[in-house]
Order: C-alpha cells, then structure tokens, then sequence
C-alpha cells in the first residue's frame, strides 16, 4: 500500500485531514468533524454493495505507477456493458454494477471463503437517489473503513483519507446530482512498516467498510462541532466552532431544557464561541451507579445540533483516581471490536454491543472496559455511556511503530484528534491511551510525547495514559517487577501488562510474593493479564496451560498478587470474549484464535469468568 495506494492524486482531490501535519506546537484538527454525526438527519447507506478485488492495486495506478489505463478506473461513471457493445474497441477490465453483492457495514474477510485471508485493495459501489430538493451542504460520512481509503462520486474524485478506525467526512454538496447517484469507494487493508498500527499485531485485520456510511444534510452554515463538559473545577463549559459562510459574528446559544440552563453568545471572527457559566444546580453527576444523560442542544442560525451527554469530572490526586471526586477502583476488562459469534465480521450494532457490554456490567460487576488497541465504534462508547461503564479508549500505536518516521506520527497525531474530536461528549471516557507495548527509545519518547501534548491540548478534563512494559529482575525469592519508562512522568495514570506465570517461567503459586517498583504517587493499572483457555477443555488433574482450571487458578493467583500493590486502582484483564489472530495457530487449542477470553467466541463462560466476577463484587462493596 503506502506509496503504491496514494502515488495517483486525482486533480481537485480534498484530503479529510486537511494539509500535511507536522510536529507542531498545535494539535491537529481533522475536518470536517462533524460531532455527534450518527444524530444529524440523513441518509444510510448501509445495505447492498457491489464489491471486486484488485489484489495489484490497478485501480490506483498503471503498469509504470502512473495513471490507471480507462479499462481499469473503477470509478468511472459508465455503463461498461453497453459501451463495449456499442464499439469494439473499448475495453473495460471490471463492471462494479454487475460484480457480486455484499451487505455493509461488514469486512470483506466473511463475504465469501476466498477473501478470508485476502488483505489488498477492494472496491465498493453502490447507487442512492439524492434528495429532489437540496437546500444547504451534503457531506458523505464513514464511521471507519480499514484502513486506506479513496472516495469517488458519479465518477469524480472526492477525497481519501488513511486509518482503520476513525470517521472521516467529505463535503460533495457540489457533486450531487438529481435523481440516480454513483459512489465508488477503494478501500486498502495492507499496512506497512510505516502505518498505525504497523503489519504486526495480535488481531485480525477485519479490512473494508466495517462502520455505517451515511449521506448528511446540514445547512451551509452548522454547528461542526460543539464539546460541552463539566471543568474540574465543577463548573459547565462550552466550546463550538461553525463551519460556513456565515460563521463569523453569529448568535449562538446552549440549551439543556431539563436543567433550565440558556445560555446565548456570539462567535468570533474563525465561528468559534466559548463560555464558562456555573453548573446548573439540579444536576446529577453521571456514574456507573447513577448513568444520567442529558439531551443537550446547540443553535445557530438554521442548524440545531444536539447530543446526550453526561457530566461528571475525573482526575487524579496522588494515587487515587477521583471519579466527582471520590476514590474509585476501576474495575473492569478489556475488548476488542468483534462481535459474539464463530463468523465475526466486526459489525458492531448495537445489540452485538450490548451483549458484549452486558456481560462487563452485569456479568462481572464491572464498572469499567477498556476499549482495545484503537477505536471503536460510536454505537460502543454510547452505549457505555447509557449503561454506565468507564472507558479507556486508546489508539493503535502498537509494538513496531516506524518512530523516526514523521508521517507516521503525522498519521498517529491525526487518528488521536480524530478518535478525541468523535468522543469527547462522551462521559464514560475517563482515559485517553496513546500506545500499547512500545520498546523504550529515544525516537518513540520523543513520538508519545508529541501525542501526550496533543491530548492535553484537545482534552484537558481527562487522563492520558499508555499501557507500559516493566523490567524483570529476581529478589532473593521472588521475581521484582520495575516500571523504569521514561514515559512516567508525563502520564497521568500508569499502566502495566502483566503476563507472570503465563509467559513466564513463574509458578502460580511464587506471584502472590512478586515486589512492583512503581511510581508512589501515581495510580496503577494492570492493563492486562491473562491466560488462554479453550472452553469446555478441563484438565483437573494437571491443570495444564489452555485447561479452564489453569487460567481459573492463573486468576486466582494474579488477583492474590494486585492485592499486595499499594498504589493499584484498577485493572482490565485480557480479555472478556476469545477474538480471530492469525498468530495464533496452536491446532488443539487456539486455531486462529486467542484463547484468553473468560467467555468463547460464542459467550460460553470459562471457570475463570466466575473467578473475576466474585472478586469484583467483593471489590464493589469496597470502594
């Protein structure tokens, strides 16, 4: 991909994320941002797609990496089979409107059995009638598509956009055209050395268009974007931007009806409007105890943006996280995006939210989920919001990331905005994360650094985070575990993976005695432990690695050792359900899949679901 995706630039071509990024002072600030889009009217487009393969990314570019030939421009508005019936001498190598059909939002990976393993370039398109009467802007949104993508409509270049997990938006109000509408869509799931993440992980990559597509309709002039929050000091802020020819100098005004709270102001000359007032008396601060929303809106001219939203502060005193200012323990797992189910497809509707989300709350006691290794979706954290869990929310800055490359971490700071601009009205999110398991050097410090500034500058009422390797060393006897990251001192909230006795030499038994050296002031998390288990596999006797016995006393012995680490304030076990990794290929056990789930693939529970679940509900009575 990389060079081979984006060597062709269409003439008139947009970039989502507007001009190239640099390391820079500022954040970035990916536009439009369009927040709270899953609200705004429109229309879906989910449905029937046609889709074909171009496994040498034809499509991009021709034989010598210049322009496509005619017979290979996937995008062209054209009746291929009665063009070459008319004339001999044309010839088309592809036919989207007569290629096969899948349903989106869905990976290709679970379309048919020979796109399994296909990770390339494939194209979608689709018809839709556009409105008869259009009045003000049109904008296709992608919820995500992983992970490179290239957007035509009836046949004319509108934009590409780079990152698996993150909406993107384009304005195509001068590109609509009456009654029939063409939208080609190339997506690319190839990473490369130089990507985020990098072609390394431990998870499926569910390539394709995996989170709605929707056609919005706003006014010339609307609310793209609107943050409205509780500040630490308790009090209510608000920050909106317009995007539009009349911006500049217009009336603004906030209303939560159910509070009373009616506020008016007036943009300044860039359409933006921010105001600080005190928080309306009758409000009930949201927790996982008491999850509270409220419809908020915003109204500008023509435009009346709304969401529901909770408000609550979070922060850190010492080695507490203080949740409305009380200590809480976090107690909790970590998740992947990818529904229950033996055919995942990563399709996260929100009933296969819920049934994952019920389990953490319900089923565990929960009261918190980690949501990994990068975004996911809107449906996800909304629905965390109404069932009241809080969220770590984390982009995919994992293992091998290219740190000396300066479009890669354009391409990481850029994911970060978009991932903090989508959610930032979202109460359940707590933490912020900027990586996941990187190897300490003085390129990647420099790197998570600039991502942490961008954090504090986007989002200055929650935590940032990473989830941090330790050193290894041996006591006289017992294993000594050193958080020694120069990463520490900027973060707010430390995070440590933990595999003793898993992939360790450890016995079970030795953990309770292991000594962590960390930060003392400074709240912990175990960002993840975990053993795998095949469910319904026992072995009573031995209690051999991949039993349900063996990962049940691996919990046992885990939780025994964060009971002896003064400074833990919560964990997030890896992980709630099995999930799809290629890398894992242990034919008795795993076959494709990574066995640490405490429920299968399917929901079963493992013994170890029990195990957390009674630890949890005695944690809950505690703090």
């Amino acid at each position: 991909m990389g060079r081979t995706m984006w060597g062709y630039a269409a003439a008139g071509m947009m970039l989502a994320t507007g001009a190239p990024l640099y390391a820079q002072d500022a954040a970035p600030r990916p536009g439009p941002v369009l927040a709270a889009a899953d609200l705004r009217d429109g229309t879906d487009l989910s449905g029937p797609w046609h889709y074909s393969i171009d496994p040498f990314r034809s499509g991009i570019s021709g034989f010598h990496g210049g322009m496509p030939d005619s017979g290979q421009q996937r995008w062209k508005d054209v009746d291929v089979r009665a063009e070459m019936a008319k004339d001999s001498r044309v010839l088309y190598e592809f036919d989207l409107p007569h290629s096969p059909l899948t349903s989106l939002p869905s990976s290709w990976l679970t379309q048919a059995p020979e796109l399994r393993h296909y990770d390339g370039l494939m194209w979608y398109q689709r018809t839709f009638t556009a409105p008869a009467v259009r009045k003000g802007r049109y904008f296709l949104r992608f919820g995500a598509a992983n992970y490179a993508t290239i957007v035509y409509l009836n046949g004319k270049p509108v934009g590409k956009h780079e990152g698996g997990f993150t909406p993107f938006a384009f304005d195509v109000t001068g590109l609509l055209r009456d009654g029939q509408n063409q939208v080609t869509v190339g997506v690319d799931s190839q990473a490369t050395e130089a990507t985020v993440p990098p072609p390394v992980t431990d998870w499926e990559n569910y390539g394709g268009i995996t989170r709605p597509v929707r056609l919005i309709q706003t006014p010339d002039t609307y609310v793209d974007d609107a943050w409205v929050r509780l500040t630490r000091d308790g009090k209510m802020a608000v920050d909106v931007h317009l995007d539009g020819p009349q911006a500049a100098n217009q009336p603004v005004r906030l209303r939560i009806a159910e509070l009373g709270l009616d506020r008016a102001g007036i943009t300044d000359a860039k359409g933006d409007w921010r105001a600080t007032m005190a928080a309306p008396r009758a409000l009930v601060r949201w927790s996982p105890g008491r999850p509270r929303l409220y419809d908020v809106a915003v109204t500008a001219g023509e435009d009346q943006w709304h969401d529901r939203i909770g408000f609550r502060t979070i922060e850190r005193r010492g080695a507490d996280i203080l949740l409305n200012g009380k200590p809480i323990f976090l107690r909790g797992i970590s998740m992947h995006e990818e529904e229950l189910g033996v055919d995942p497809t990563r399709a996260m509707t929100p009933a296969a939210s819920r049934a994952l989300l019920s389990e953490i709350k319900d089923g565990l006691h929960g009261n918190f989920v980690r949501l990994a290794h990068y975004p996911h979706s809107d449906v996800t954290v909304r629905l965390a919001d109404e069932l009241g869990l809080i969220v770590w929310s984390e982009v995919p800055v994992y293992w091998r990331v290219a740190w000396s490359n300066p479009d890669t971490l354009n391409r990481a700071r850029t994911m970060l905005a978009e991932n903090i601009l989508r959610d930032r009205n979202r109460a359940s999110i707590a933490i912020w994360s900027v990586a996941n398991e990187t190897p300490v050097t003085d390129a990647r410090n420099v790197f998570l650094r600039t991502l942490v500034g961008d954090v504090r500058r986007l989002d200055d009422t929650r935590l940032v985070s990473a989830a941090l390797l330790v050193e290894r060393g041996e006591g006289a006897d017992h294993p000594v575990m050193t958080l020694a990251d120069p990463l520490a001192d900027a973060l707010d909230v430390m995070a440590i993976n933990t595999y003793n006795g898993w992939y360790t030499q450890d016995r079970l038994t030795d953990l309770a005695r292991s000594e962590w050296r960390v930060p003392a002031d400074k709240p912990l998390i175990f960002s993840e432990f975990g053993a795998d288990a095949r469910a319904g596999f026992h072995d009573p006797a031995n209690k051999q690695k991949f039993s349900e016995e063996f990962q049940a006393d691996y919990y046992r012995a885990t939780l025994g050792m964060a009971d002896h680490v003064p400074t833990l304030r919560g964990m997030s076990p890896w992980i709630l359900k099995d999930f799809r990794s290629p890398r894992r290929q242990n034919p008795d056990f795993q076959q494709g899949w990574n066995r640490k789930g405490l429920i299968s693939e399917t929901g079963q529970r493992k013994e170890a679901f029990g195990v957390l679940s009674d630890y949890y509900g005695t944690k809950a009575g505690q703090r």
